[in-house]
């Protein structure tokens, strides 16, 4: 894993002292010293000498021209939304110099900064709140936390319990990032069971309306959901019969009540659960879990 993207040295280093199991982000910043990340834990990397590694820009430069295959226009479209995705569900955050004409981000050069977020199977992590989303069928659900708080793990194992509880429905995974599944060569690197269909690298509006035409989907499920542009399509598929289960980025439900749009999901009770995960006790831990009126009906 990252053994073709990070300098020799720096991998060597890694696997001396860490184990890829247990790291969740690689954090490289120019001229800073590069950081480890263990379960929120941040630890410095060090040299042979004992020395902290200081990460300088030709560092961040090989690794996104590797990340790009060499190729970084045709990366361009993940670029200028930020980020590069790897397999295994490997996303890399980049920050830069901000390229525009007029209103438009053109790219991203000059990268000051990386943050490579590596994903873990993280088996039965959404048991606790499994009976909550599944009666005698799928509810609409919302997942809840801040970034970095296990929401993806959490969908990504309640995908895998539908399937071994042995439910045989059809779930498609809008998987705009590529990060749910880890799509490589057509096949999901990353356990997720079977009764999936999954569309990589496309915009959650195309992979609904395309997916509830033609792949007739029981559920589906989604990440990061942004209240701004993907309202509309959640709507449709819930007023089509297909149950969703979606995760947004907030720190609790007070939090969430503040976003644009968020009345309108709470006025025509879209979803009939809101599920609230800390990583308190690692990803994905469950802390509160809201009914469709935000009474809460498990509470820690």
């Amino acid at each position: 894993m990252l053994k073709e993207y990070l300098d020799r040295d720096i991998y060597n280093l890694i696997i001396k002292n860490f184990s890829f199991n247990d790291i969740t982000e690689i954090r490289m910043r120019a001229n800073e010293n590069l950081i480890i990340v263990v379960r929120n834990k941040k630890f410095y990397l060090k040299d042979e000498s004992g020395e902290f590694v200081k990460c300088n820009t030709l560092m961040i430069e090989n690794f996104i021209k590797r990340a790009s295959e060499n190729s970084i226009y045709a990366y361009n479209e993940n670029i200028i939304n930020g980020y590069i995705t790897l397999p295994k569900g490997i996303r890399v955050g980049l920050c830069g110099n901000i390229v525009t004409d007029g209103n438009k981000i053109v790219t991203i050069k000059e990268f000051q900064a990386l943050n490579i977020r590596i994903p873990h199977i993280v088996k039965n992590c959404s048991l606790p709140a499994y009976e909550f989303m599944v009666d005698s069928d799928v509810k609409n659900c919302l997942i809840i936390s801040p970034p970095g708080a296990g929401k993806t793990t959490f969908i990504r194992d309640f995908i895998y319990q539908l399937y071994s509880h042995n439910l045989a429905k059809n779930v498609l995974v809008a998987d705009e990032r590529n990060e749910i599944c880890s799509v490589v060569n057509g096949e999901p690197a990353l356990d997720i069971g079977g009764f999936v269909d999954i569309s990589t690298n496309c915009s959650k509006k195309f992979a609904f309306k395309n997916g509830i035409r033609s792949m007739r989907p029981d559920v589906i499920v989604t990440d990061e959901l942004d209240l701004d542009n993907d309202l509309d399509c959640i709507i449709e598929a819930i007023n089509s019969g297909v149950s969703v289960i979606a995760t947004i980025h907030a720190k609790d439900i007070n939090q969430l009540k503040r976003k644009a749009n968020f009345d309108k999901i709470l006025d025509e009770k879209f979803f009939s659960r809101y599920i609230v995960l800390s990583s308190d006790e690692g990803p994905g831990t469950l802390k509160n879990i809201y009914d469709e009126k935000l009474n809460c009906i498990y509470c820690r």
